[in-house]
């Protein structure tokens, strides 16, 4: 996982393309574009995902009086993202955006510069301790508070080899008990053909984070010693397909990119 460069695509580019944002550079349009041709639903899996997002904050905060949140990977503050959702239900919230792309960083500064709630801050998922010494995430999260820690669609970019597990334990051990882990994951195996997948690799291999895809057990040990949540009514807690989580109608909400990764929401005991 580095830093980008200015004549590469990055996958928080890539990731405003999908959503219909204009915060992406051409090589990130470029590249967007073919993945799109290979596997059209991977529009409707940006959108279940970011669906995901809105519904997993706006449950912490309306249901669960969570108030401070730690987005980390959060790619560009656009498309109705955390804060946004904070202002509707819980305007007095904090965020603090984290993400690797300098570029996502520099514009999120622009797009939230004035408001004192939120900070966007250049960070590295695999370097926990660095994040969470950084004065704006000292100045906007207390950590004696329940805090909801916000890992959606960046843990596939971290390789076995860097622990993300390990990494995910380290997050929510500086957190007291009562905060929230919501995380979503890609888990296209069983819902793409092999060669769409390997061709979609390809591209992807163009940025400087290309993803990983991994099983639903896999997954599901990112939450050992949480308390998952039901993701909807009369559901059973645990994983869900990403679009689902939090919907109203299960059934209805099913599609085939929400099927191309698995979310969830826990609390820590």
């Amino acid at each position: 996982m580095t830093d980008s460069t200015p004549d590469r695509p990055t996958v928080a580019g890539m990731y405003d393309f999908y959503l219909g944002g204009t915060g992406h550079s051409p090589a990130d349009r470029a590249a967007a574009e073919k993945i799109v041709q290979l596997l059209p639903e991977v529009v409707d899996a940006a959108w279940a995902n970011r669906g995901f997002l809105q519904r997993a904050v706006r449950r912490m905060a309306a249901d669960w009086g969570v108030r401070q949140f730690l987005d980390i990977g959060s790619g560009l503050p656009t498309q109705h993202n955390t804060h946004d959702v904070l202002a509707e239900v819980a305007p007095d919230a904090r965020v603090v955006y984290v993400d690797i792309d300098p570029a996502a960083v520099a514009r999120g500064r622009e797009l939230l510069a004035g408001n004192d709630r939120v900070g966007v801050i250049q960070g590295d998922v695999r370097r926990p301790d660095e994040i969470l010494a950084h004065p704006d995430t000292r100045r906007l999260i207390d950590r004696s508070r329940p805090v909801g820690v916000l890992l959606v669609a960046v843990l596939h970019f971290v390789p076995d080899d860097d622990d993300p597990w390990g990494l995910v334990a380290r997050y929510l051990d500086a957190v007291p008990a009562g905060s929230y882990l919501a995380l979503s994951h890609i888990s296209a195996t069983s819902e793409v053909t092999e060669s769409a997948g390997r061709a979609a690799a390809t591209v992807y291999a163009m940025t400087d984070n290309p993803p990983i895809d991994r099983t639903r057990t896999e997954i599901e040990r990112f939450f050992a010693g949480l308390e998952l949540v039901a993701p909807y009514r009369g559901g059973e807690p645990g994983l869900a397909h990403t679009g689902v989580w939090g919907a109203e109608d299960p059934a209805a909400a099913d599609s085939e990119g929400s099927r191309l990764g698995f979310a969830a929401v826990a609390r820590k005991p």
